[in-house]
């Protein structure tokens, strides 16, 4: 007997049938190497599809390997999660772990990450029923409007009265087509606007008080801010307001916050980034690393598997998957307490970037920098022609920067890259030659001060 998912899940799972090799491919077109990562990303993928298809009671025991990526900061790490959730539709948090702190002192506690997924659960499911509702809630709004334009007649017993409302709805007709044709989204209706007003409770939002689950205005609607006053706006701003009001109507929020918590329990994944930075055993010496190892056991619990009550219930944390991830610069993995090193079985060392690397991140991914600056200044008519030689000079400035300064991966391209083109960023406007070539030697011209002054080059680049 195969396991039975809920209904609500087989969008989020569709894709997820992809074999591993294209869960490969897809990974490629938006990072460069780092295949040993995209292995260990795809294979894990993978087995949430393969657990589907496994009697229930042993689908139930088999739980995400949870994955431990070791590198430098800018290789990829960070993206390859996040491309892995859009893949899926999954729910996908990224958080720093060093901004959690151990219970008993100010600052956010582990559980707020799960808290923080599931609201992100709820608004990819809202989003996904205001679209299946979209065309219902289009259609009863123009009704609506219909109704402020030409009010209903009061039915009468009067054998005349038929007349009337064949009358009535050809008047009411001519103007339907007149809204559809755009002929009246100028005139001045007068609509019902309830009175906005903040909770009070959201002032303690920081600390977590909202997971309480009391919403003081959904208890008392009158008292903040559930009343309704008339206000005069135009038929385009009335249209988007009680369209907005409509899909509130038609969406039922008890079941979408269902749906949201089995889709985080069956397909949620977290990305742990600055692993290193809690992984300091207890020294004793006072400072911030007092609490390392007390944020590693408060962490235990929830990665291995545990209830966590959030204000839309009880969320189980057994089959989300987590990826841990860190430089481990001045710590090693070893560092964790051991029962936090069992929870992460699956470890992946990522690579340093060098020119040929920075090449290729300039060239081949869909979202590479450079097509993103070619596509802004499209937007003035300005075609920007990047050489292969341009390419390499940048590409080995980015090398002789990060070797020189700090290492920070591919992200130093950013840096270099807006220095390159901020003449023609700021000019942009004024220039009269729409056809812009970026050459080799313009690169060196842009960098060459900055990349020959060591400690300037520290400060800008």
């Amino acid at each position: 007997m195969a396991i039975e998912l809920p209904n609500s899940l087989k969008k989020t799972f569709k894709k997820e049938e992809l074999t591993p090799r294209e869960i490969v491919s897809e990974l490629n077109k938006y990072i460069i190497g780092q295949d040993n990562a995209k292995k260990a990303v795809a294979i894990a993928l993978r087995n949430r599809y393969r657990r589907r298809k496994l009697p229930s009671e042993l689908a139930e025991e088999i739980v995400p390997k949870n994955i431990l990526m070791i590198g430098p900061t800018g290789v990829g790490k960070t993206e390859i999660s996040r491309r892995l959730a859009k893949l899926t539709s999954s729910p996908f948090l990224k958080i720093e772990a060093s901004k959690f702190t151990e219970v008993g002192y100010v600052g956010r506690d582990v559980e707020s990450m799960i808290r923080d997924l599931v609201r992100i659960a709820v608004n990819m499911v809202r989003s996904e029923k205001i679209e299946e509702v979209k065309e219902k809630a289009r259609q009863n709004v123009e009704e609506k409007i219909l109704d402020i334009l030409l009010p209903p007649k009061k039915k009468s017993t009067e054998s005349s009265s038929s007349e009337e409302q064949e009358k009535f709805y050809e008047t009411r007709e001519k103007l339907r087509k007149q809204l559809r044709n755009g002929e009246l989204e100028k005139r001045v209706v007068e609509i019902e606007v309830k009175e906005k007003s903040s909770s009070p409770m959201e002032i303690f939002s920081n600390s977590g008080v909202e997971e309480i689950g009391i919403q003081i205005q959904e208890m008392m609607p009158g008292l903040l801010g559930g009343k309704t006053k008339k206000r005069r706006m135009k038929i385009e701003e009335a249209r988007d307001y009680l369209l907005e009001e409509e899909q509130k109507k038609l969406i039922d929020m008890d079941q979408v916050s269902r749906l949201a918590v089995e889709r985080v329990e069956n397909s949620g994944i977290v990305f742990l980034d600055e692993l290193d930075k809690v992984s300091g055993r207890e020294s004793g010496q006072g400072g911030p690393e007092v609490s390392r190892e007390g944020v590693q056991r408060d962490m235990l619990p929830i990665i291995e598997g545990t209830t966590v009550n959030t204000r839309y219930g009880l969320v189980r944390t057994d089959h989300i998957l987590f990826v841990g991830a860190g430089a481990f610069h001045t710590t090693k993995p070893s560092d964790l307490i051991p029962e936090l090193q069992g929870r992460f079985p699956i470890r992946v060392e990522l690579g340093s970037l060098g020119k040929e690397e920075f090449i290729k991140i300039l060239t081949e991914p869909e979202n590479a920098v450079s097509k993103q600056y070619q596509a802004l200044l499209e937007t003035e008519n300005i075609q920007i022609n990047f050489t292969k030689e341009a390419y390499e000079e940048i590409a080995k400035t980015a090398e002789k920067v990060n070797d020189i300064t700090e290492n920070i991966g591919a992200r130093r391209l950013h840096t270099i890259m807006e220095k390159v083109m901020e003449k023609i960023s700021f000019e942009a406007p004024y220039l009269k030659k729409k056809k812009v070539s970026i050459s080799k030697d313009y690169v060196r011209k842009q960098l060459q001060n900055i990349v020959e002054d060591e400690d300037l080059s520290r400060f800008i680049l």
